[in-house]
């Protein structure tokens, strides 16, 4: 993040809320009435866009027109709490024969086997 970043949103932006990663959200004050108003993210540590949560998202894209600060969302039975991107981290997916996991893995019909005169 960046100061000149911070100081557009002390003067020009309006504080709309906080997520639970600690990202704060911003709309553009004063904005024309038919343009739409800007809306954007200060990222809390370094910026990573998966960090934001599919309500936020919603709302950042103008998909929805009222925060989620303003309204209330009840959780589905089958949702999971959001997570950043693993990429990168020890958390990361590695499918099986990955090199990091030791590289077998079981043979398929797919396997090339070299042809020998």
């Amino acid at each position: 993040m960046t100061m000149t970043t911070r100081l557009f949103s002390f003067f020009h932006g309006k504080f709309v809320g906080k997520d639970q990663f600690g990202n704060r959200y911003y709309t553009e004050r004063g904005a024309k009435k038919k343009a739409h108003a800007k809306r954007w993210v200060i990222y809390n540590g370094r910026a990573e866009p998966s960090k934001v949560t599919p309500e936020w998202h919603g709302w950042l894209h103008y998909t929805q027109d009222t925060p989620p600060t303003e309204r209330t969302t009840i959780p589905r039975q089958w949702e999971q709490a959001p997570i950043p991107n693993l990429t990168g981290t020890k958390g990361a997916y590695l499918p099986p024969g990955h090199i990091s996991k030791g590289g077998n893995r079981a043979p398929t019909t797919a396997d090339y086997e070299a042809w020998k005169p």
